[in-house]
């Protein structure tokens, strides 16, 4: 993904080799009719349509069936939507945890207003891409805070364009730690550690992964990797992607093109203070040669952030190429293996999200306009165990410039996404048929957010939404609206009667009911 500093973008690409596309789903039509009904606000009929694949026996891949017999040693698929961590409540990384599927924690406010907003003066930087300079402000794509909560308070930590990670009192606003100063903007969602360790993780412009600690005022750097580190690269050295840790393990995919996994070694020193002695255990490759060669260009990025579901690690990259490592034997000193690979066609910068079963959803881009991209869609459904993966998928082709930056929402029997153009639509993920879809200022980049049978949604006018999910398949109702001063890129973060959020004004904002 390519950025501008208002809209990250890229050019269309050469066509390649085409796959069968399906009939349309009639109920997704109908239901599609059904809500242009009830919108006023929509002006033009939607393109967005579900096709599924005939019904057939699952049928499972030598490889990854022989995998569901190994021990579990990394993530329970029974945790999906649910906290990343017992020992720190909170939401401590983009999309909340491993699987990329818990939002946080309730109540909703019920009438949303700004408690607070920060800082005096708007975060702002100037910052180059591709030898342009432009002057960014507040927080963008992703750019969740993480909210979580420390001995008698609530923290609220995130990265933005003026390039400092922010460390705020959630009740008023207010610095508990200086900024931590980068050399460049920051574009992704940061990690708490999930163990208790007071460390952040986060990535930068200016090329480097880090860890940093705040235990002290102002925080201190333990460590940063540095985009050039591994060989081979290609695309460039940002890192927007929000890393996991799990049992003293870093995983990170980076704009080098490579996934990353470091042994943390964290540990206290003789005056208490945490340290971290990284080894980077393993590094590859997320491109192969028959990417770049159906691709004919090296745009290959990783910008999305892992997942992990049972004893596999999952993303996708710039290139649109999904895939599945085995992680299983990590611990024991055996590297990861690809198991799965599947190719979208096109960017693929949204997070890949895991349900209980082990199938996966996969948002691209609509940019490249070949017919690989144009028959396999823009939002897919992949079962990694079966031969024929691709479960069902859904079409959004207008324009030059469309599909979907937001990472999907799983609720119930549904997933929720968003548009780069403004629609969010619900699609029962096991009948693939289009449940309801409404229409927002787009550009709609900010991923859906449910808590409590409420949908938080953002979009550009700078106006943030809730609507009432309670009646899953019906058309949702609105309950209420902020207005802020400015797009909404980044994904809001929900915890306790609060929601908190950056816009692209230069502001980060508190929403909640009136004290």
């Amino acid at each position: 993904m390519s950025d501008s500093p208002l809209y990250p973008g890229k050019l269309p690409k050469p066509p390649l080799d085409p796959r069968p596309v399906l009939a349309i789903a009639a109920a997704g039509v109908a239901a599609f009719a059904l809500t242009a009904a009830l919108m006023p606000r929509r002006t033009r009929a939607p393109k967005a349509r579900v096709t599924s694949l005939p019904p057939r026996p699952p049928r499972r891949s030598a490889a990854l069936a022989a995998l569901t017999a190994k021990p579990l040693t990394w993530v329970d698929p029974d945790s999906v939507g649910k906290p990343y961590s017992t020992k720190v409540k909170g939401l401590l990384t983009f999309r909340g945890n491993p699987t990329r599927s818990y939002y946080g924690e309730g109540p909703v406010p019920v009438q949303p207003q700004v408690l607070w907003r920060y800082p005096k003066k708007p975060m702002c930087a100037l910052s180059a891409d591709k030898g342009v300079t432009y002057e960014w402000c507040g927080t963008g794509w992703t750019g969740q805070p993480a909210v979580f909560e420390k001995g008698d308070k609530t923290w609220v930590v995130f990265g933005a364009y003026d390039k400092a990670l922010h460390f705020l009192d959630a009740a008023t606003g207010e610095d508990l730690r200086r900024p931590f100063k980068t050399q460049d903007i920051i574009k992704g969602s940061v990690t708490i550690d999930p163990d208790g360790f007071p460390i952040v993780y986060s990535g930068s412009r200016d090329s480097y992964f880090r860890a940093v600690a705040f235990d002290t005022d102002p925080p201190r750097e333990l460590w940063k990797l540095w985009a050039h580190d591994v060989k081979p690269t290609l695309w460039n050295d940002d890192w927007d992607g929000s890393g996991l840790v799990l049992d003293d393990y870093l995983f990170e995919g980076g704009e080098n093109s490579q996934i990353h996994i470091a042994k943390l070694n964290r540990h206290y020193d003789a005056k208490g203070l945490v340290q971290v002695s990284p080894e980077l255990v393993f590094h590859a490759p997320g491109w192969d040669q028959e990417l770049l060669s159906d691709l004919g260009d090296h745009e290959v990025s990783i910008e999305n952030s892992v997942a992990i579901h049972g004893n596999h690690l999952f993303f996708a990259n710039s290139g649109g190429l999904a895939q599945a490592w085995d992680i299983a034997g990590l611990k024991k000193g055996l590297a990861p293996v690809r198991d799965f690979r599947f190719w979208t066609g096109d960017d693929t910068d949204a997070s890949v999200v895991v349900d209980k079963d082990g199938d996966f959803y996969v948002a691209s881009e609509w940019e490249r306009h070949n017919p690989r991209s144009r028959r396999t869609g823009q939002l897919m459904k992949l079962d990694p165990k079966a031969k024929e993966p691709l479960q069902w998928s859904l079409d959004d082709q207008q324009g030059v410039k469309s599909g979907i930056w937001a990472t999907p929402a799983l609720y119930k029997n549904q997933l929720i996404v968003a548009t780069h153009a403004g629609e969010v639509m619900a699609i029962d993920k096991v009948a693939a048929t289009l449940d309801w879809t409404l229409r927002l200022e787009g550009k709609t980049w900010q991923s859906p957010v449910v808590v409590d049978d409420v949908l938080v949604q953002g979009d550009c006018s700078g106006t943030l939404h809730g609507y009432d999910l309670k009646d899953p398949k019906a058309p949702p109702a609105p309950l209420w609206q902020v207005r802020l001063g400015g797009c909404i890129e980044s994904t809001p973060a929900v915890w306790k009667g609060r929601i908190f959020v950056g816009a692209r004004d230069g502001y980060f904002y508190a929403l909640g009911d009136a004290p």
